[in-house]
């Protein structure tokens, strides 16, 4: 049996999580939890996101992608994070490239906690003078 060489890598954003892996392949393509990417995410703005660092670097790739967590959006972002840094590992030269377009951060922004006594996380309950 033929064993498949791969790089993997694991993205992150809110709560979603993304193990990926990247293939030497001769035109790109990504496989997210046994799906194709247009065929899993419904918005192709969140294809594009995915397919972002291999667009801009104009390299191709197979990427197997499983996913947990968070929302489309969020998922879309960390395998875009994930391929980033799997490709770092590939081509150590390609790391500026990434990290000026911001691929490479980890966005910290997440849902601030309720806190007691306010109606969310900074809205204080309504005040009446009389």
């Amino acid at each position: 049996m033929a064993t498949t060489r791969y790089t993997e890598a694991v993205g992150r954003r809110k709560t979603a999580t993304a193990r990926v892996r990247l293939t030497a392949a001769k035109s790109a393509s990504i496989v997210v939890n046994g799906k194709d990417a247009a065929e899993y995410f419904p918005l192709q703005q969140m294809v594009k996101t995915a397919f972002a660092p291999m667009q801009t670097l104009d390299v191709a790739y197979a990427v197997s992608a499983k996913v947990s967590g968070g929302g489309l959006k969020a998922q879309a972002e960390a395998v875009r994070h994930g391929i980033s840094r799997a490709m770092t590992e590939i081509v150590p030269e390609q790391r500026k490239d990434l990290k000026v377009r911001g691929f490479l951060k980890r966005d910290p922004r997440a849902k601030e906690r309720k806190k007691f006594g306010l109606k969310g996380a900074r809205r204080a309950p309504q005040w009446s003078k009389r």
